[in-house]
């Protein structure tokens, strides 16, 4: 029954939220256990060493933790909508089917393919465009890592047949 919003909505604990907390926590754990084992300093000329950076990282990574735990325990995350499983069920396949199709079709094709699913999956354009404007875009990314920079991505026979 409401009183005229003077006394404040009573929550359970956000279980969701706890688990991230906890994920956020492991994450720190083992970021902190990994910088443990790293060489301590720079040597005399320097304090700031290979151990410093992951160090903060994980000290922060805990720090978020702590405060979502506190939040999720007091009830006071949002309520947070309902999640559509389809746009997520399209991106995780364009994912798997760029890695699944990386060496043998090359990059241009299989991220192509991850374009189209991604544009799919935020409801933008048929497949039969998103995914050719994925390849030339792709390919294009291609172009400026492979041959201009001279670093090495999978070609396959779209590459090749322009090189």
């Amino acid at each position: 029954m409401n009183d005229g919003g003077n006394s404040p909505r009573q929550r359970r604990p956000d279980v969701a939220a706890l688990a991230i907390a906890g994920g956020l926590a492991v994450l720190a754990a083992l970021i902190l256990w990994d910088a443990a084992s790293l060489p301590a300093g720079g040597g005399a000329y320097a304090r700031i060493g290979p151990k410093t950076f992951p160090f903060v990282i994980g000290v922060g990574l805990l720090l978020l933790a702590a405060f979502s735990a506190v939040a999720a325990l007091r009830g006071e995350f949002p309520e947070r909508e309902e999640q559509h499983f389809p746009p997520l069920v399209w991106i995780v396949g364009g994912l798997a089917a760029q890695m699944l199709l990386l060496k043998t079709v090359g990059f241009s094709i299989a991220t192509g393919l991850l374009f189209g699913a991604a544009a799919k999956a935020f409801g933008k354009g048929p497949l039969w465009m998103t995914i050719p404007i994925g390849i030339v875009l792709s390919f294009a990314v291609w172009f400026v890592f492979a041959r201009l920079l001279q670093l090495s991505l999978p070609a396959g026979p779209l590459e090749d047949f322009f090189f």
